[in-house]
């Protein structure tokens, strides 16, 4: 992948939340309220506190979704990251 976001923004693969519960009752979209969670891809040269490779939280309707090589990932301000998963 070659994409560099400019600004405070930050590139990170979405990891989709389950659909599912264990014993196969399907859950809705529109019930899932849970922040989503990804992995940061790319970021711009500005931002210091995040780096690629760090495991994020961010809100259900943060950032721009961006096609890349058939894979779906999200641009978003580093503002809109809830913060680091350790």
């Amino acid at each position: 992948m070659n994409f560099t976001p400019l600004g405070k923004r930050v590139l990170i693969e979405r990891e989709e939340e389950t659909n599912k519960t264990a014993s196969g009752i399907i859950i809705p979209d529109n019930a899932k309220e849970k922040p989503f969670h990804g992995t940061v891809k790319a970021v711009s040269a500005e931002i210091t506190d995040v780096k690629v490779g760090d495991h994020v939280v961010f809100g259900k309707f943060s950032g721009s979704e961006l096609t890349i090589e058939a894979k779906t990932y999200v641009v978003m301000d580093v503002e809109d990251i809830f913060g680091i998963m350790k």
